[in-house]
């Protein structure tokens, strides 16, 4: 366990009528968001001093549930893969003199897989698995999965601010301060798991009317002009000033401009309000756990791999022009501004090769969890699952609206064209393998549709109105003990598809000692079955350290 040294035997974070209060006195809440979730540990300590020495005074991050608990019972708060390590990140904000705000959950939203909520379908009646399912409602097959989640709050609550550690507040749930059943449920459920420190809300403008959660609950809002309209005479907090806004694969890049942002900002202060920066680095949605937007669209789209908000420190951990001018507002405020030294420096690489690739057919081998079945969804993956039966003649396959995610379909293991995203047609006659290989492109974070977010092959498919049956099932969960078992092909000019590719990247070390690469992931490239290759904006550069 690792120790915090008591910051303060003060008192802690306080609201009055017009402001927070700090150790008994009047205290401006500077702060920002960095996701430890979405940064590799060994950067943590770089971004949060360039934090720092922009003005900062406080660090806020999110924690996301379905991460720490990946299955049912099974919570894991150490990753190779993700940088889970939440007691590690909090003591590190104390050890450079951060104050920290916990914004706990259940749900984050935070454009992150389902909102941050577990989806494992592995008993009846689990969350997704049950037809009735109602997240974040007191519908109690929801209650029992957030009361089983008690795991977390032991872990945080000695670095309370009343334990001698650095979180000054939690944040209730995630802009729902409206749903007058629910939310108190969730503050109940805080206190008495061990919170102390002040709770608050992040809401929009209808969370704000609705008056929130009574007894101890601060509102905050989402933009300036939401708490100058609705708290013009109260205090002031500014949960999530929004350096822009969040991309989807296929749109265009969000930007604004530097100018722009600082100018909210300074007016924001002005008012003698309080600002949260969402977001004051650019991440990284690493894995599978992106979300995605079910807002005014047919079917939810995937956030890209870059958590990019473009935001004052670039996703290598640069500094941006943003930085600079946002470091020279905040600078009136906090008189602790300094720069800091560069702790990693980013290079710039030579196009990356390819040098092995294995196709998908060939991948099959090393696969652990085949198995037969008419159907299964996806609740369990985060990945790809291949589908497949035999198929004795053609005419038209139709998904009967349950295939919930991308797929891909090939007869005898070859690409076919997409038709349609519901129906094909097949005009063949004899025996043939039929494969549907389902890619999962990321469940809603928010929204009304987030109870429908099953994903995969949810019920029956028909070929020429009749049901598809006897299906193998290969479940590619691209994970290191899948990947590591492939027995790589080495040939660079001819490439089946679908293909799984390895990529080589000389890397130019300042010393022997042993580094680590992270790299945005999976990179995947699709051939369109006209032969061309195409790409959709936004159009990026992975960046290496």
């Amino acid at each position: 366990n690792i120790i915090v040294e008591r910051m303060s035997q003060k008192e802690g974070l306080r609201a009055n009528s017009f402001q927070f209060t700090l150790e008994v006195e009047p205290f401006h809440i500077l702060g920002v968001s960095i996701h430890y979730f979405r940064v590799p540990r060994a950067y943590w300590e770089d971004r949060l001093l360039k934090m720092r020495a922009c003005g900062v005074n406080t660090l806020t991050t999110y924690v996301p549930w379905n991460l720490h608990e990946p299955k049912r019972g099974l919570f894991s708060f150490v990753s190779l893969l993700f940088s889970v390590s939440l007691g590690a990140y909090i003591s590190l904000a104390a050890e450079l003199g951060l104050w920290f705000i916990l914004r706990a959950g259940p749900y984050i939203c935070a454009e992150w897989d389902l909102g941050g909520i577990v989806k494992y379908c592995f008993l009846p009646n689990w969350l997704l698995c049950d037809p009735d399912m109602k997240l974040r409602t007191t519908y109690r097959g929801f209650t029992e999965a957030v009361d089983s989640f008690d795991q977390l709050i032991p872990r945080v609550a000695p670095y309370q601010y009343s334990k001698g550690g650095p979180i000054i507040a939690v944040q209730v749930e995630n802009e729902y301060a409206k749903d007058v059943e629910y939310m108190p449920y969730i503050k109940e459920t805080l206190l008495s798991s061990g919170i102390e420190e002040l709770l608050l809300t992040s809401d929009n403008q209808d969370g704000l009317k609705h008056g929130g959660v009574n007894r101890g609950i601060i509102l905050t809002g989402q933009t300036d002009r939401q708490l100058h309209k609705s708290r013009p005479q109260k205090f002031k907090m500014v949960m999530e000033y929004w350096s822009v806004w969040f991309d989807l694969w296929g749109d265009l890049h969000h930007v604004f401009a530097a100018e722009d942002m600082v100018a909210i900002v300074t007016e924001t202060l002005k008012q003698d309000a309080s600002i949260n920066h969402y977001m004051f680095h650019r991440q990284t949605n690493f894995g599978f756990m992106n979300g995605a937007f079910a807002i005014a669209t047919p079917m939810p789209k995937p956030m890209v791999t870059s958590y990019d908000y473009d935001a004052p420190l670039s996703e290598a951990g640069d500094y941006t022009t943003k930085y600079t001018l946002l470091r020279n507002v905040l600078s009136r405020y906090h008189s602790e501004c300094r720069r800091e030294g560069l702790f990693f420096v980013s290079r710039v690489y030579e196009p990356v090769m390819i040098q092995q690739h294995l196709s998908l057919w060939e991948s099959l081998q090393f696969t652990e969890n085949s198995f037969g079945g008419d159907y299964i969804n996806m609740e369990n993956s985060y990945d790809y699952t291949l589908y497949e039966t035999t198929i004795s003649s053609g005419d038209l396959l139709n998904s009967r609206n349950n295939v919930r995610v991308r797929a891909l379909v090939s007869t005898d293991r070859h690409l076919r064209p997409i038709v349609s995203t519901s129906f094909m047609y097949f005009p063949l006659k004899g025996e043939r393998t039929l494969s549907l290989l389902l890619e999962n492109s990321g469940r809603a974070n928010c929204g009304q549709l987030l109870d429908e977010q099953r994903k995969g092959l949810i019920g029956d498919i028909e070929l020429t109105n009749t049901p598809l049956r006897d299906f193998i099932i290969h479940s590619l969960d691209m994970k290191p003990g899948f990947v590591n078992r492939f027995v790589l092909i080495m040939n660079i000019f001819q490439f089946p598809s679908p293909c799984l590719f390895v990529l080589s990247l000389s890397l130019l070390l300042p010393s022997s000692d042993s580094k680590t690469l992270y790299l945005p992931g999976p990179c995947s490239l699709e051939k369109h079955p006209t032969q061309e290759f195409t790409q959709m904006p936004p159009v990026r550069n992975i960046t290496g350290q």
